[in-house]
């Protein structure tokens, strides 16, 4: 059960290194999507796999009954889960005998909830990792089989540790898959007294407060890159931030939060509350990424320029957001 790209390396794994033991019966994932800017009805990614391979699809807008009975003529001995999107019911859960698994994409019991991608890198992780877990009713809470942990390097966005995570996940599951279906794994309960929570993202979340220290505004540009990316308004146009990082000047004179300081070979330089940010990737509204060489030869930004700032709202909390969806 999977709706998201990451999910490929895994699923390319078990019908190939896999075969001699493991069979692929089925995917579930969700309905086709109008995307892009023609709002094209289209198949995500791990549909178009799917049919590739000849495998049966099932699509269901929600999971009920019907579902469960279609799940049950399977006769699976185990369901996977990884970035389906669908809340599963104790019903659904518990009708394979070996249980429902889930990969998540953090170190649980941090990071629980929608994005824990993103959340890790915007709030300044090193490290994050994949979790492989059994599903019970509770967001994230079930007992844990094993981790496989990957780095966050600074530069890295969303979109890098995304792919760090889709490999580390097929390690993890050529560790644990055998002696799960020998019945040997040991799966360990979660510590729930030190859980924190991410919530689903927002586009009003890429606001930016340039009070706060450049590292935070780095790692928060950074963790929302390429969705739903940080943007700013320069001389009334708004500008998204691709990449940024912390630059290495620490003896210059503040300018204030928030104002272009100038700029540098790698990008374009702003004060903030603690340190100079570096934007290295900027785009303008219809035009591409670029590197902030790029963009400044056709939109300069000199110094003294005052970039938008706004309050930038909780990412993580230490215990499920009111308004996540789990």
């Amino acid at each position: 059960m999977g709706s998201d790209g990451i999910a490929l390396p895994v699923l390319n794994w078990l019908v190939s290194a896999a075969q001699d033991w493991v069979e692929v019966v089925a995917i579930f994932t969700q309905p086709d999507r109008a995307v892009g800017r023609g709002q094209k009805i289209s198949a995500n990614a791990i549909k178009t796999w799917a049919l590739a391979q000849g495998l049966p699809v099932h699509q269901p807008v929600k999971l009920g009954s019907v579902e469960r009975e279609q799940l049950a003529a399977l006769q699976p001995d185990i369901t996977l889960v990884m970035a389906y999107g669908h809340i599963l019911r104790p019903e659904l859960i518990n009708t394979p005998p070996g249980g429902t698994l889930n990969l998540h994409t953090s170190i649980l019991p941090s990071y629980r909830g929608a994005s824990p991608i993103q959340t890790a890198i915007a709030s300044g992780e090193t490290t994050t990792g994949v979790t492989l877990m059994r599903i019970v009713p509770e967001l994230d809470a079930g007992p844990i089989a094993g981790q496989e942990l990957v780095t966050i390097d600074s530069l890295d966005t969303a979109l890098e540790v995304e792919a760090k995570l889709a490999q580390a996940s097929v390690r993890l599951l050529q560790r644990l898959l055998p002696p799960i279906f020998a019945g040997s794994q040991i799966f360990t309960e979660q510590n729930s007294a030190v859980a924190t929570f991410c919530r689903r993202l927002e586009k009003s979340d890429g606001g930016l407060d340039f009070n706060a220290p450049a590292r935070v505004l780095a790692a928060r540009i950074n963790g929302l890159a390429p969705w739903p990316s940080c943007t700013v308004l320069i001389n009334g146009q708004l500008i998204k931030l691709g990449l940024a990082d912390v630059s290495n000047l620490t003896q210059y004179q503040p300018v204030g939060a928030g104002v272009v300081y100038g700029a540098d070979a790698a990008g374009l330089l702003v004060d903030t509350g603690q340190g100079l940010l570096r934007l290295r990737q900027m785009q303008r509204p219809g035009g591409k990424m670029l590197s902030a060489a790029e963009f400044l030869r056709g939109f300069p930004v000199p110094a003294a320029t005052a970039l938008s700032c706004q309050m930038m709202a909780p990412l993580v909390a230490p215990r499920t957001f009111s308004r996540s969806k789990g």
